[in-house]
């Protein structure tokens, strides 16, 4: 089985082409830094792989339209690896994830508010947001106390 599950933030604005021929066919590229489980170094410092994604058809657009430099998304795929012969004669391996599913990992809010900072310091991914969960703004309605027998589940 072939399967990728990643989340992180873009390090800029996917790239997007389209096939040649009667029925075009967007393609999409971006590379996404996704956080390591565990630091590396001594100091603490967080590091990241920069995976390369490469989407086809609807999800490309999707990608074209919606994705920016610093936004945080999940993306689901198979690895894909190739080669090819570049100009200077010599043989270069490549590894992609085909996406398969792609979608956001925050709101609107919190992606705005994080993307200043990512674009200042790319291509190393931004900190979590340092918001608490029942902050108003993390685009979830805050539900007062004592209405429990007002919700139909319990």
């Amino acid at each position: 089985m072939n399967k990728v599950i990643l989340m992180g933030r873009l390090t800029r604005d996917p790239e997007v082409r389209y096939s040649q021929g009667e029925n075009s066919t967007a393609i999409a590229r971006y590379t996404l830094a996704v956080d390591r489980r565990f630091r590396r170094n001594n100091d603490g410092e967080q590091t990241a792989d920069f995976i390369g994604c490469v989407a086809f058809g609807r999800s490309a657009e999707f990608a074209e339209k919606y994705f920016r430099q610093g936004l945080k998304v999940i993306v689901t795929g198979r690895i894909q690896t190739g080669s090819y012969t570049n100009k200077e004669g010599q043989k270069v391996y490549t590894t992609d994830v085909v996406v398969e599913d792609q979608e956001f990992a925050e709101s609107k809010a919190v992606s705005d508010a994080n993307a200043g900072s990512f674009r200042a310091a790319a291509p190393s991914p931004a900190p979590a947001p340092a918001t608490p969960v029942s902050d108003a703004g993390d685009g979830f309605m805050n539900i007062p106390d004592g209405i429990d027998e007002e919700l139909p589940f319990n």
